[in-house]
Order: C-alpha cells, then sequence, then structure tokens
C-alpha cells in the first residue's frame, strides 16, 4: 500500500502544542532554533544504525514511513530549509519553490537508501544549517518568505515550524519501531 500524502496544513504548530509529539514551537525563541537542530541531528545515528540493521528499512504499517524513509525525509527537509533560509536573508519576501515531499520520497528511491549515508548526510545538513540559523541576528529574524501554498513566514516563525517537523519524526520512528517490538536504539 502506497503511503497516503500529507495534505494538514501543519502550520498549527506555531500556535500550540503538538499533541502527538510534546513539542511547543509556540514557546520556542528564535534563538534556540540552531541549538535544537544539533540536538535533534544527533539523534539520527543510533536511530538508524540499531541493534538490528534490517528494522531500519522495514515500515511498521503499509501506510507508514520506515525510519529509513523518515530519515531521508528529515535530511532532504534539512536541505531544502537551507536553500529557503538563505533565499529569505537575500532576497525580499522570495516565493518558495513547490516540494512535493511524497514524490520526493519516491523518486528518490528513499527505501533503499544506506542508513549510514544517510546519517552523515543529516550530520552535514543538520550542522550547516544550524549554523545558518545561528548567523541570523537582529532585524533579519523578521525578513520574510512565502510557500507555493500561500503560508508566510517570517525567518522567526520559520525555524520554530522547521524545528518542529524532524522533532516530529523522531517521536514517528520511535512510535513506528515499538509497533514492529523493537527497542528505540540509545543515543
Amino acid at each position: 500500500m502506497a503511503i497516503v500524502p500529507d495534505t494538514k496544513d501543519w502550520t498549527w504548530v506555531l500556535d500550540r502544542r503538538c499533541e502527538e509529539c510534546g513539542f511547543d514551537a509556540s514557546t520556542l525563541p528564535a534563538g534556540e532554533v540552531a541549538r535544537l537542530i544539533d540536538e535533534n541531528v544527533a539523534v539520527w545515528r543510533p536511530l538508524l544504525t540499531g541493534p538490528d540493521g534490517a528494522m531500519v528499512a522495514r515500515r511498521p504499517a503499509s501506510d507508514r514511513w520506515s525510519a529509513l524513509e523518515y530519515a531521508c525525509h528529515v535530511r532532504d527537509v534539512l536541505r531544502l530549509y537551507d536553500e529557503r533560509l538563505a533565499l529569505m536573508l537575500a532576497e525580499h519576501d522570495p516565493a518558495f519553490p513547490n516540494w512535493d515531499q511524497d514524490a520526493a520520497a519516491v523518486d528518490e528511491r528513499y527505501a533503499e537508501q544506506d542508513p549510514a549515508t544517510v546519517a552523515g548526510d543529516i550530520e552535514e545538513a543538520g550542522a550547516r544549517l544550524a549554523a545558518h540559523f545561528a548567523g541570523v541576528q537582529g532585524d533579519a529574524w523578521a525578513r520574510t518568505g512565502t510557500r507555493s501554498d500561500g503560508a508566510h513566514f517570517t525567518i522567526d516563525t520559520f525555524g520554530r515550524y522547521l524545528v518542529h517537523d524532524p522533532i516530529h519524526h523522531v517521536h514517528d520512528v520511535e512510535q513506528g519501531y515499538a509497533r514492529l517490538g523493537v527497542d528505540r536504539p540509545p543515543a
């Protein structure tokens, strides 16, 4: 069974706590974005190199991504947001090109990628993005950009919205491992 595309508007996470993963972006100071990216990035390698490597690519249900597929998504989100942050810093209110996360999963064959390579890619992309967020100062936090669906962000809201995604996906992977009867690998 194919994954059903996620069509939810997740921008609500800017206003209230996520009941699924518990993260509350609404209370996050913008200056903490870089630190949270770094903390999240450190979790992915253990999630991808657990005691049973074969489980990394196994879906917990036919309509849910595997840990490997979530990790590929997180890697691509980190890369995409780095590009979008650069646009916001360089241009006045840029319009972001559309990105279809579900098509990317199929086109890039997420389920067939090497977990160790993906873990390294997450570390590299996360370090770069965290450094770029750490460099945002003063009035730059108010610079804007618009997603292809019309969602409008400042760098502040953009960063807080971003941080929820990989944190939420760690929760998704942990839930998936639990459904498969696998203990979460130690961080």
